[in-house]
This record gives C-alpha cells, structure tokens and sequence, in this order.
C-alpha cells in the first residue's frame, strides 16, 4: 500500500514554502537548502500538498523539478501565502520585543529594579517601569497607561505579603515596640515622638488601623505622620528619637533598628493587576519570584509564580 502523505492547517505554509523554494529553483535538492530544510522533507512536504489539491505540482526527472500547468497556476497564491506568513512572524516578534509597561511601588531599590528587568529579559520580556505611589498606579492602569500594576491591598487580597513594624535609630532593647509606650505624660521630658508614614504605606488598609490604635492607646493626632516621601521620614527619624513604619528590609537599608509592633500586625499586600480586565497571570507565572524578591516578600515553594502564601 503506497504511504499517504496528509498536510494539515499548520504544516500547509510550511508546505507552501517547500513549493515555493522547489519551484524558484527547478531542483529538490536546491531548493530545499535554501528553504533550510532535508530534500527528504522537502519532498514529503510537496508530496503531502500534491495529495491535499489531488494534482501533480511537479514533473519529476533525475536532475529537474518542472512545474506542471496546475502547478504553474498555483504559484502565486502559494508565494502569497508564504509572504503572509512572514509578515505574521515579523509582527510577532515586535510584539515579543515591544516594552511592556508595568507599574511599580516606589519602595523599590534600584538595584532590586535592575535585577526584575534582568531577569524578565531572560524569559523574552521587555520592561518598562514606572515607578509610582499607590493612588497613581491604580490612576494608571485604570487610565491603560500601563499593561499591569503592582498594587497595594489588603492582606486578604495579596498575593505578596509584607510584614511592617516600627524602626528607629537605636536599639530599643525590647522584642516588640507598643505604641502605647510613646503616649506623653505631663512630666514627659522632651518633644513628643512620632511615627512616620511614608507613602506607599499611606493606604486605608495600613494607616486606618494604626490610627485607631494612636487614639485608643492616648496619642496626640500630631504623633502620627504621613510624609511626603521616604527621604523626609528617614531623616526626621534619623536625627530623632522618631519612628518609622517601614519593612524589615527597609529598615536595614537605612540602618534603623527594625520591631514588630506590640499591639497589632500590618503588613503591606502587594497583588498584580492588568489593564482592560487583561489577566496577568502569565506575567506573574514568569515573574513571581522577582517580584517578590523586589518588593521583599517571602518567595516560598509550591505557590504561584513563587508568591507568598
């Protein structure tokens, strides 16, 4: 029984592309290394394509592949078909290499910034970052200025989790810091100390509780902080007896002693979000270790794209 050579939806460009090549240089063996392939799959291929149209493409001799009339009339739609395919790849592969514009906190190190990029590179992405604080990254992927965002939200709906306490310049000799204990007495020497918020953690879901905590604890409203930028707090704290809300990774980067807090846990919660009810998911599963490294989240085994339970 002669084997049967069948040419499905797929392989029918790379069929026509055999065809093409065979007839542009009258030889299967010519021919077929200028497309980069075997003549042995060159030959299957228009084989397959002869039995897919039920006519012969070629007159085959020892030396020469000669178009047949059917053959002839062929060509042209065959060439087209081949060019298309082309320019389908080509903008394919502009596309892969097409920036894709992701919205970042503004805790973010450079270096730590480096590296996502880096590492995105390595797995045929191209980022574009832009760095934000969190009312702003909602504003851009919500406006589509940006292809996904790194929001903050509450620890329920993260898919990173960061936990947040209180540093200062010294060692405060204790395990946990109680805010309570930075209530001021009438016989309290000195100015009142304060705890600093900054940006990427002025959001309902963190400034709220610690609100609430400020005034069941006996606080004056001046003692809790929203500065406009990191830089200002760490320095009021730095030069103070001041504290600042901030991560265990930021702490050590300033060189600030880091506790957790007595009376309550906060952390930062950190999801990825799409514009245009686009699903990032194929991002995250890329990129979720570094974006956890990135934003100091625990990168731990069997979750998603390495997310933090």
């Amino acid at each position: 029984m002669p084997i049967r050579h069948r040419v499905s939806a797929v392989d029918l460009v790379g069929a026509c592309r055999a065809f093409v090549s065979v007839s542009e240089h009258g030889s299967f063996t010519v021919g077929a290394s200028a497309a980069r392939m075997s003549q042995s799959v060159a030959s299957r291929r228009v084989a397959a394509l002869e039995e897919r149209f039920g006519e012969q493409l070629f007159e085959r001799t020892s030396r020469r592949a000669v178009l047949t009339p059917f053959g002839r009339d062929m060509l042209p739609a065959a060439r087209q078909l081949v060019q298309t395919a082309e320019v389908l790849l080509n903008e394919a592969a502009a596309v892969k290499r097409k920036p894709w514009r992701l919205a970042v906190p503004g805790i973010c190190s450079t270096a730590g910034l480096a590296r996502l990029v880096a590492e995105a590179r390595g797995h045929g992405v191209t980022l574009d970052l832009r760095v934000a604080a969190p009312a702003e990254r909602r504003e851009l992927i919500h406006a589509q200025q940006v292809r996904a965002a790194v929001l903050a939200v509450p620890a329920d709906e993260a898919t990173w989790s960061v936990p947040l306490g209180l540093a200062g310049a010294q060692d405060p000799g204790i395990k946990r810091v109680y805010v309570e204990t930075l209530r001021m007495g009438r016989a309290s020497p000195g100015p009142a100390r304060r705890i600093w918020i900054q940006p990427e953690d002025d959001v309902p879901h963190v400034r709220d509780p610690l609100t609430r905590l400020r005034d069941a604890v006996g606080l004056r409203p001046a003692q809790l902080v929203a500065a406009a930028d990191l830089t200002t707090a760490a320095a009021e704290v730095l030069c103070t007896r001041d504290l600042l809300l901030c991560s265990p990774a930021q702490a050590g980067e300033l060189a600030l002693s880091w506790r957790p807090i007595g009376e309550i846990a906060l952390s930062r919660g950190f999801a990825l979000a799409a514009a245009a009810d686009g699903n990032p998911q194929h991002i995250e599963a890329r990129l979720g270790d570094a974006l956890a490294r990135l934003l100091g989240a625990d990168v731990r085994a069997g979750t998603p794209g390495g997310a933090a339970a």
